[in-house]
């Protein structure tokens, strides 16, 4: 594993946290001294795995597009601001699906070798039962991730 020093692009999972808003202005600082890109990623926790009704399923879609425009506007345009405010233009990415398994995708597919993320804003007990996705991702992904206190 060659040891990174300076970053090629970064991607930094987002969510309305603190922590999270710290990992954003991290993120682009690193971005800004490298000259490299900065990507935000929000994924809202989707699973295909479901028993619905057709009609269940038509109402799961419209409500999967409200879901995207509120994460853009909630979510995504104060990590934006948050970026823009340290000097960098980050692209921006909502997505439904794995926290874990989208942050990774899109990691390899914009060849960064930095992933940067908050901690967990779950409980102890959450914790202890579920994992947290800065733990998951810690073990999955394919390059060096930076968990942010």
């Amino acid at each position: 594993m060659k040891w990174v020093t300076r970053v090629s692009g970064i991607v930094v999972g987002v969510d309305r946290s603190e922590p999270s808003e710290r990992a954003v202005r991290f993120a682009a600082a690193l971005a800004k001294r490298d000259g490299t890109g900065l990507t935000v990623v929000h994924v809202i926790p989707w699973s295909p795995y479901s028993f619905n009704t057709p009609s269940e399923n038509e109402e799961r879609h419209r409500r999967r597009d409200e879901e995207i425009a509120a994460a853009t506007e909630q979510v995504i345009a104060p990590a934006k601001a948050a970026a823009e405010e340290e000097g960098v233009e980050p692209e921006t990415v909502v997505r439904h699906g794995d926290p874990v398994d989208l942050i990774i995708e899109e990691t390899e597919k914009r060849g960064c070798d930095l992933i940067v993320m908050g901690r967990s804003g779950d409980s102890r007990v959450k914790r202890a039962i579920f994992g947290s996705y800065p733990a998951h991702l810690v073990q999955e992904a394919p390059v060096p991730v930076v968990v942010i206190p």
